[in-house]
């Protein structure tokens, strides 16, 4: 027994080193540790999470079933069922005192340490339960100027058995050792998930996959046809002036969630916010019909930016509108800027003409104007598409001819 668990630290390292996905490399760990001859029934594992939305993650192990991952919400209100359900669970009672284990027999008439989620392992059978946390980043508060940032990082980890008598110390003495190996391969996995995460949320999701894909020298793009999709906030200037800067965050993000999960529904890519503007691409090569479906994410927008307002005006809060233009033809999309600092966009005259159509969405009394590289393809399928004329655009060679949506 001894032998193969020594060999499970090395074999923990090598799934770091792998990158191996946490949810099967802890289902082979359980496996291994079951044919090692100490009988695991039930084990959770569990980490902070650096996402935007995300406060932590964690994966739930059964001999008996499949393997489970749970995410918890950064928004989740303190008195939320989740929150008190964990106030009152043995890993708060772990986090909260200054120890680095517990262990609680279930078999016994009066333990020690009682919870409500043991009455659950009893049922199904658990003998003990035992728990411990690692830490793998702990910083000084004193060195972090925002004291809501997190001063640590760690990784919990619970273990239950069916074991008649529970486990026995010898096992726990087996085990213990592997948790910092087992430390290191989960934050091997975390960090990976956290440069996907982090990257695709604030660089969009293609840009994040090609960066981590290697595309990270400066200067370095490619060529690639896209539909080019600008859109504003009418009359932002003067609700910023007119409203504190909490609601202004406020009102940016309601809007913004709602114009990125329209874009992203119809499988295209944001790529950055500007003020109270968004720049997002359809790729021509990637997306089939991407005219078409750009057109439709357009007539989505409007659709569910009056649906935005009709809440919002219904709370007592600030509305407003929005303008769109969207524009085809070849970009540079890769890596723009300084030597320590870039942007992973896209640049070319059709990206600039894409900026001058939008800018004529005042004069012309329409929030959605489409040029007739996009129009021209898709007008036969969209009987709503409206000609506005010829216009020249400043800083475009050719005039265009522009449309709307009735």
């Amino acid at each position: 027994m001894a032998a193969a668990l020594t060999d499970l630290s090395t074999w923990l390292v090598q799934q770091g080193l792998e990158n191996t996905p946490t949810d099967l490399w802890l289902s082979q760990f359980c496996d291994k540790v079951n044919e090692a001859g100490i009988p695991l029934a039930r084990v959770n594992l569990s980490t902070r999470a650096h996402h935007p939305e995300i406060g932590a993650v964690a994966f739930r192990w059964r001999r008996d079933g499949e393997s489970e991952q749970f995410q918890y919400s950064r928004s989740t209100s303190p008195a939320s069922d989740v929150m008190e359900e964990y106030r009152r669970s043995p890993l708060f009672y772990l986090m909260s005192n200054p120890i680095s284990e517990m262990r609680q027999r279930l078999d016994v008439p009066a333990p020690e340490l009682d919870f409500p989620m043991f009455d659950e392992l009893r049922a199904q059978g658990m003998t003990e339960y035992y728990a411990a946390k690692r830490y793998f980043l702990r910083s000084n508060q004193e060195h972090i100027s925002d004291p809501t940032l997190p001063v640590e990082e760690n990784m919990t980890i619970s273990m239950a058995t069916d074991q008649k008598g529970g486990f026995s110390n010898a096992q726990l003495d087996l085990l213990r050792p592997l948790l910092v190996p087992m430390c290191l391969t989960l934050k091997c996995s975390a960090n990976r998930l956290m440069a996907e995460d982090i990257t695709a949320a604030y660089m969009g999701r293609d840009a994040s996959r090609r960066v981590l894909s290697g595309a990270i020298s400066r200067g370095s793009s490619d060529t690639i046809s896209a539909v080019i999709l600008y859109f504003d906030l009418k009359g932002f200037t003067k609700l910023s002036e007119q409203l504190p800067g909490d609601a202004v965050i406020e009102l940016l993000n309601d809007y913004f969630a709602e114009a990125v999960d329209v874009v992203e529904n119809n499988g295209g890519n944001v790529l950055k916010f500007m003020g109270d503007g968004m720049l997002a691409i359809f790729d021509l090569k990637e997306i089939p019909n991407a005219r078409q479906v750009a057109v439709t994410a357009a007539v989505e927008l409007r659709e569910v930016f009056a649906a935005t307002n009709e809440r919002r005006a219904a709370a007592g809060l600030y509305t407003t509108g929005f303008s769109l233009a969207l524009h085809a033809g070849d970009v540079l999309y890769g890596n723009i800027g300084g030597k320590t600092r870039l942007d992973f966009t896209v640049i070319g005259p059709a990206v600039n003409a894409t900026a001058r159509i939008l800018g004529m969405s005042g004069a012309l009394d329409q929030n959605i104007v489409i040029s007739s590289q996009v129009a021209a393809e898709v007008c036969a399928a969209r009987p709503d598409l409206v000609s506005l004329g010829q216009y020249r655009l400043r800083g475009v060679r050719e005039r265009l001819e522009l449309f709307t949506l009735d």
